[in-house]
């Protein structure tokens, strides 16, 4: 592999390691970020878990046509079969000129012989590892607004990891609307303005009941969320995760004791067990498609849309009703 850059990504392989996915979409997004500020008509191919089959990784990388970069994402890479895993490994040894290839991986035992071979080809690695101390997600808000050219007081950052919970992809949605909505100094009584109140609902209770086939539930959850001032990002932040919870969990190995799924998952055993219940008629397609749907979404309420409540109500409608397909 020419490049071996730790922190280039525009290295030719780069393997993102780590079950916080959050830390997992911001390292992908910066190597997207840095393909197209290269070649703006750069190709990004961002496949969904279990989207990659057999012989694709080989069509994707064939050179193209008209000589654009591309970025080709392979999600969940340790759920992998072993003829992907073949093709992967052969992909290492010679890498395309014109592609960057982004591998993400639990980084857990399973589908380790991919890993080692990643990183003996001399890969550039991302550690995304579990935030699991409150002092860690109190740093990560205080990044959060710092990037954003903001000030935030102790009790303020504070306040808003206790409203919040421990979801960093809630916490930096929740870092956003507030920078995006306020002026001045971030104080504790704008954070209980805008986070007082708001415990009847949330967009975790939305995405549950869209992920268990629940569509008018979920409809009247979200219409009462986004009444109360939930942010649409949020929304779909947690949709996102409830249809990747399924997946990851839908590719876990069977038989596995419960407490080492929730380890190499990275879920709490409560957790584990409400989303076992939730993947019950989920398929690979139903996957892809919300997981599509979810995507679309989220690129119109961040400004790529007219109307973030109807697509919102587009989203949700999607999830519950592709199960089963």
């Amino acid at each position: 592999m020419a490049r071996k850059a730790a922190d280039d990504p525009l290295a030719p392989v780069t393997l993102v390691v780590g079950p916080e996915e959050l830390l997992v979409d911001r390292a992908v997004s910066a190597v997207t970020r840095a393909v197209r500020a290269e070649d703006p008509e750069a190709d990004i191919r961002d496949l969904a878990p279990g989207a990659l089959q057999p012989g694709m990784l080989t069509e994707l990388t064939s050179p193209s046509l008209f000589g654009e970069r591309k970025v080709i994402v392979v999600r969940a890479a340790h759920d992998l079969g072993t003829d992907l895993v073949n093709e992967l490994k052969a992909y290492l040894g010679a890498p395309a000129d014109e592609v960057v290839l982004v591998i993400t991986h639990l980084g857990g035992p399973k589908g380790k012989a991919l890993l080692d071979a990643a990183r003996k080809a001399g890969a550039r690695e991302v550690a995304c590892a579990k935030v699991t101390k409150a002092g860690d997600r109190l740093a990560l808000v205080k990044t959060e607004f710092r990037t954003a050219g903001r000030s935030v007081t102790e009790d303020a950052a504070r306040a808003l990891v206790e409203a919040v919970g421990n979801d960093l992809r809630e916490l930096a949605a929740a870092c956003s609307q507030l920078a995006a909505d306020t002026d001045g100094v971030i104080d504790e009584e704008i954070v209980a303005r805008y986070y007082t109140g708001r415990a009847e609902t949330s967009s975790f209770d939305v995405a549950d009941k869209a992920v268990e086939g629940r569509a008018a539930e979920a409809l009247e959850q979200l219409r009462w969320a986004l009444s109360v001032g939930v942010a649409p990002v949020l929304v779909t932040s947690a949709l996102a995760q409830g249809v990747r919870n399924i997946a990851r969990l839908g590719g876990a190995p069977r038989g596995a004791r419960p407490g080492d799924l929730a380890r190499e998952l990275g879920m709490p055993p409560w957790k584990l067990d409400r989303v076992r219940q939730q993947m019950r008629g989920w398929t690979p397609d139903g996957i892809v498609r919300a997981l599509q749907a979810v995507a679309e979404a989220d690129a119109a309420v961040k400004g790529g849309g007219s109307d973030p409540a109807y697509a919102l109500e587009k989203a949700v409608v999607t999830v519950a009703t592709v199960r089963n397909t």
